[in-house]
């Protein structure tokens, strides 16, 4: 007998405008606990605004975000602070603070979500660390950090309050190859040690193809194609094939729609 996997976030019907441009158009999607999610598509299609909605910074034109069967953006703030908590964001240039160590970087979550010992947050903050290899790097300021070294920490401290969801956007970008294949690696090995769900936001075929359990494709606001890789690679859809090939010739004609990709500034 199958068991029943538990959906953990579910879109309904998601809509978002920009003055005359729709960013999101009836948007559907389901995400189930312990999968890793990868949302793909050219720059402009909504993939960035779409995650957006997810962790509450944008609130949708029409539709619904249900985390854990609650419409968030009809729950008052403290109570989506309480599903905030288990959520965690690694964000596309790390977002760390200069001004703060690596160290202090990480602690900040624990230090504004908990009232642990000083002692044990340091402890948690070792043992993260050496989850994603940088043990020893504590005292380091992030200017002295490579761009991989960067991402890294911000992948400690978006695991600082064990969570149980972490989204991920564009994890990869601005990497070489082989520091790209570390980043999908641990992305990998924290959803499977950790039970994670994971929500990647990325154009990186070679991280989509590693890391995807599931694949969902946008194309102008809409989800054109949804499945596992092997699904997603024999794809009959032109436009699936034109971006996963990365082939400048096919339906998704990038002169036509240039000029939407550029008024969209907020993705």
């Amino acid at each position: 007998m199958e068991t029943k996997k538990e959906i953990v976030i579910q879109v309904q019907g998601l809509v978002k405008d920009f003055g005359a441009r729709r960013v999101l158009n009836e948007v559907n999607l389901k995400i189930y606990k312990g999968e890793t999610v990868v949302i793909m598509g050219g720059s402009g299609c909504g993939k960035s605004t779409l995650l957006r909605h997810i962790i509450r910074s944008y609130n949708p034109d029409s539709g619904k975000i249900l985390l854990y069967d609650k419409d968030i953006n009809q729950l008052p703030e403290n109570e989506f602070d309480k599903i905030r908590k288990k959520m965690g964001m690694v964000f596309q240039n790390a977002a760390l603070f200069d001004s703060m160590n690596v160290e202090d970087n990480i602690l900040l979550p624990l230090r504004e979500h908990t009232r642990l010992d000083e002692n044990i947050m340091n402890i948690i903050v070792k043992m993260k660390l050496e989850l994603v290899g940088l043990r020893g790097f504590e005292r380091l300021m992030p200017s002295q950090l490579s761009g991989g070294m960067r991402k890294r920490v911000g992948l400690a401290r978006a695991i600082a309050l064990d969570p149980e969801i972490i989204f991920y956007d564009e994890p990869t970008a601005g990497l070489d190859p082989i520091v790209a294949g570390v980043i999908d690696k641990l992305i990998l090995d924290l959803s499977k040690k950790l039970q994670i769900t994971s929500v990647v936001v990325t154009h990186d075929m070679k991280s989509v193809f590693t890391i995807a359990d599931r694949i969902v494709m946008l194309y102008e606001g809409k989800v054109i194609a949804e499945g596992t890789p092997d699904e997603i690679k024999n794809s009959s859809d032109e436009r699936v094939q034109q971006f996963i090939m990365g082939s400048p010739d096919g339906p998704i004609n990038f002169f036509q729609s240039g000029g939407d990709y550029l008024k969209q500034l907020t993705e």
